[in-house]
């Protein structure tokens, strides 16, 4: 062979071809437009030593800002030990396929059934799944939960204060499965009590989606809306931040039947955006309807503990056409990444860094208002580490003078949202602070003259 990596040799190609009816390669394609079609070789430089290789990306490494910022709404910047990229770098963790062959594939189905264990304990639900994609697909997919629960009702509404990223997936999915979405207002970056309640009473909606922590980082109080949706025959359904569930009223305390949102909060670095993991965790007379792999604890014949997949056939994987989901690729790799965090931080070590985050971002909050540029979007409501700003200067220049991520995420033409974790130092916050009070200060001068 020419090149010893490639799999196939120019026989195994020309049997190939023989099978398939063509003569060569290129009638495999002769249905591609030529114009679309490479002509040329392909740009690639010429070969280089692994030592060449590392320089070339050290060099673009270097290009590279590092810088923190005050972003989140959806993505939080939180310290992960060392020692839990390691372990889930370990060879016999590396890899994404589902753990179908159980009899070889013990180590993976229990650091699954763990990560479900530490989920169903964290949402305070009965039942954890593993392999959602990300929190704004789990969201989706327990909408989906809602309708097929509910049979004859295709209505779920969802609260305007829920992340907009989830909203516009979940209505997305709802668009190709024929089910009807309806906003619930936010007033006062809160879910509007009234219209919720007059939408409940039309006996026609199958789930209802809010948000804890919400999209504005207010804890809202959600005291009877459990019942208020079981009056009337619908699911309570809470889009969550992970790490919040350490220290805030679980949705399991609520009395939600079904918890999701995202576990990259547990760690999970931000790079650039991704890999991120979904949670989904329900109530146990749910169980059959929830998506994703479910792992249980058995006995083998020798008595011995074990693990299996369980409870779902395999056509929930395959066979589109009887499918509760379509989710087939396993997420199982971030599973243990949370679960390798959640197992070194505890109960004692999740509650620290919310305590932090919650000291660091009430810290922010006072010292931004007291430059008297800006104030509090929504001062009477409690937030936990993610805030919301009114602001009394153009946010585009204050961007441009800074930089568009260091300080927040602009939600309006007048409003900013802020996010702090234990990862910022109070010096950091400063001089965070000190930069818009310059901005400030130049922009005055500018008026001036």
């Amino acid at each position: 062979m020419a090149y010893k990596y490639f799999p196939h040799t120019d026989q195994e190609l020309r049997d190939m071809l023989q099978v398939a009816g063509v003569k060569s390669l290129d009638d495999l394609y002769s249905d591609v437009p030529q114009d679309l079609q490479l002509k040329g070789d392909y740009n690639l430089p010429p070969s280089m030593s692994e030592m060449e290789v590392r320089q070339v990306f050290d060099d673009l490494a270097s290009n590279n800002v590092p810088t923190l910022n005050f972003l989140g709404a959806g993505c939080y910047d939180h310290y992960s030990p060392s020692v839990v990229q390691n372990i889930v770098a370990r060879s016999e963790f590396l890899t994404s396929y589902t753990p179908y062959q159980a009899e070889i594939s013990q180590g993976t189905l229990q650091y699954i059934f763990e990560y479900q264990s530490m989920m169903a304990e964290l949402t305070g639900m009965e039942v954890s799944n593993a392999s959602m994609y990300d929190g704004c697909t789990a969201t989706a997919e327990a909408m989906m939960m809602a309708v097929a629960n509910a049979k004859k009702r295709n209505r779920v509404l969802i609260s305007d204060t829920v992340n907009p990223a989830v909203i516009r997936v979940v209505e997305t999915y709802a668009k190709f499965h024929g089910v009807q979405v309806d906003h619930i207002a936010a007033v006062d970056g809160v879910t509007d009590r009234d219209q919720l309640t007059a939408e409940l009473a039309k006996d026609d909606v199958a789930g209802v989606i809010v948000a804890t922590p919400n999209f504005y980082g207010i804890l809202e109080d959600y005291t009877g809306v459990a019942d208020l949706c079981h009056d009337h025959k619908a699911l309570l359904i809470m889009n969550c931040i992970a790490t919040a569930l350490s220290v805030i009223k679980t949705p399991g305390q609520w009395g939600a039947d079904i918890a999701v949102g995202d576990g990259q909060s547990l760690g999970i670095p931000m790079n650039f955006g991704g890999p991120f993991v979904g949670f989904l965790c329900t109530s146990k007379k749910l169980i059959r309807k929830m998506p994703g792999r479910i792992v249980g604890a058995t006995h083998d014949m020798d008595g011995k503990r074990t693990f299996v997949l369980t409870l779902q056939a395999r056509e929930q994987h395959i066979r589109r056409e009887k499918a509760t989901s379509n989710i087939c690729s396993n997420e199982s790799l971030m599973a243990l990444y949370v679960t390798v965090y959640m197992s070194l931080m505890g109960p004692q070590g999740l509650r620290e860094v919310n305590e932090i985050s919650y000291s660091n971002a009430h810290y922010m909050a006072d010292r931004m208002v007291k430059t008297g540029m800006f104030e509090l979007a929504f001062p009477d409501k409690p937030f936990l580490n993610e805030f919301a700003l009114k602001c009394k200067v153009n946010i585009d220049e204050l961007q441009e003078f800074l930089s568009p991520d260091q300080c927040g995420l602009k939600i309006a033409d007048d409003m900013l949202l802020l996010c702090v974790t234990e990862t910022y130092t109070r010096d950091y916050i400063d001089a965070m602070v000190e930069a818009c009070e310059t901005f400030n200060d130049n922009k005055q001068e500018e008026d001036k003259q």
